[in-house]
């Protein structure tokens, strides 16, 4: 992308060398003759130099005019390098120019060669401190969790994660935007950083951010930046997330968490590709990928009127569901392995092992809390095992999760048993206090006691199915989802 310089001088001869000069270096030039249109032409462009005469129309000589002009453009835009140039050099007006915000001073008639090394100079100063402070609040505003849920490998050794992963990385091939969904702690975020890490941008910034984190009045400023001055508390500029982003990745964690008064302002920026900073009037493009991640419905979000459908269907090019733990059965053992690897090496303590029983009660727990919730536990659990084999009562799981009934002390929860016949599998006479008896049985499959559970568990709210979601630990959503894997009314 071209560089543009405005250059202000109230000689049209000097106007017209200058963007000869400039434009057969390739910069786009933009000439003024007044400091009336100076302004004009800063508010409308975003300009990266400037080059200024120091007399206009006051007086020929002094240099009044200029260092005004240099104070008040400085005090604009610390960041923006100014030449200053004139044909009545002196050192104090050298001086006093380089005091009040100029970056260089050069004396007419001028060398071409000199004026064209001090661009140089002062441009790639310009990006260097750019780049610099745009790293420096990055890191600082999005600074990732230490921990090994949000920065670890992937662990894939179920079919379905095999297959969204093979998804994923097709995908990432390209520029469309994405939305992921699925219920919290399945590992969303991780997944948007590998996308990331597959697509051509890898080497441009990956920025995520959460957006229920951002309250309402201030939720331009950090997509969007603002100018010092702008409001309050506004002390200096700062850029937003999607300059932070650019040429990258910009992740929008929560997206269901925007507000609806927001939501328009996002939606301009996805379809023409720009945005201005708060108390700013320069429109800047910007070139950044939007992936985004929601554990809520958005078509219920739509239907209530809280969430645009124009904003929906430009987020969501194409729409993923990342599986829950629970679906997940093959990578339950594996990823607690990774954890208790991952936090071993952490606190420097010895590894220790899961004993079978522990085994069986992760592979027959619920999961609410999916991913995050097991690295949790296992983090827990380290500390709290004297030994070096970790047993059940040592990880602390909640009965009520459970669906009250025995653990499971061997893995044949993953063997493939004949399914209940109908007649028994409806029969209401075999449940007592929403649970069926069958649930202690060795004999049934996971999916088995995941649907008979389902099923009692409804019957003993009634049919009220946000209470029967609630007491098992699933959003509406995972409700409805197993309701219809199982193919249930």
């Amino acid at each position: 992308m071209k560089n543009t310089i405005l250059i202000a001088d109230d000689d049209a001869n000097v106007l017209s060398s200058l963007q000869f000069l400039l434009e057969e270096e390739g910069y786009q030039v933009i000439p003024c003759q007044n400091q009336k249109q100076i302004a004009i032409e800063q508010a409308r462009h975003s300009v990266d130099l400037i080059i200024s005469d120091m007399n206009f129309t006051l007086d020929t000589t002094s240099g009044t005019e200029g260092l005004q002009l240099v104070e008040h453009l400085h005090q604009q835009e610390p960041q923006l390098p100014i030449i200053v140039m004139t044909g009545w050099a002196t050192i104090d007006l050298a001086v006093a120019s380089l005091k009040i915000g100029a970056n260089d001073f050069i004396q007419k008639p001028w060398s071409d060669e000199r004026l064209l090394t001090s661009i140089k100079t002062q441009l790639d100063r310009s990006s260097a401190e750019r780049r610099a402070n745009k790293y420096q609040q990055q890191n600082r505003l999005l600074m990732r969790e230490n921990h090994p849920v949000n920065s670890g490998s992937i662990v894939a050794h179920s079919p379905v994660m095999k297959q969204l992963l093979n998804t994923l990385a097709d995908l990432a091939k390209s520029n469309m935007n994405i939305l992921l969904t699925g219920d919290n702690g399945t590992g969303k975020s991780m997944l948007a950083q590998h996308i990331h890490d597959l697509s051509q941008r890898h080497d441009a910034p990956f920025v995520s951010v959460n957006m229920g984190a951002i309250s309402e009045n201030l939720f331009e400023s950090e997509m969007f930046g603002h100018v010092k001055g702008a409001f309050t508390d506004a002390k200096e500029s700062r850029i937003g997330r999607f300059e932070m982003a650019e040429s990258g990745t910009l992740f929008l964690d929560e997206l269901a968490n925007i507000p609806l008064s927001q939501q328009a302002k996002l939606l301009r920026v996805l379809e023409e590709h720009q945005f201005e900073a708060v108390g700013s009037s320069k429109t800047r493009q910007c070139d950044v990928r939007i992936i985004s991640a929601t554990n809520a419905d958005l078509n219920s979000l739509i239907e209530q009127q809280l969430f645009r459908q124009d904003l929906y269907y430009r987020l969501n090019t194409i729409e993923l569901r990342v599986p829950s733990l629970v679906e997940r059965q093959a990578d339950i053992l594996p990823l607690a392995d990774y954890f208790l690897d991952c936090f071993s090496k952490k606190y420097h303590r010895a590894k220790p092992a899961l004993s079978s029983d522990a085994e069986a009660q992760l592979l027959h727990y619920h999961w609410p809390g999916n991913i995050r919730e097991l690295s949790h536990l296992l983090e827990r659990a380290l500390f709290l095992s004297r030994h070096d084999i970790i047993e059940p009562d040592q990880l602390h799981l909640p009965a009520k999760n459970f669906g009250n009934r025995k653990p499971l002390a061997n893995r044949e929860l993953l063997t493939n048993k004949e399914p209940l016949d109908n007649q028994e599998a409806n029969n209401p006479t075999n449940s007592f206090n929403g649970y069926n008896q069958h649930l202690t049985s060795e004999e049934l499959t996971l999916e088995q006691i995941e649907q008979q559970v389902l099923k009692d568990r409804l019957n003993a709210h009634h049919g009220n199915v946000t209470e029967t979601a609630r007491s098992l630990g699933l959003s509406r959503s995972g409700y409805y989802r197993r309701i219809n894997k199982y193919e249930l009314e």
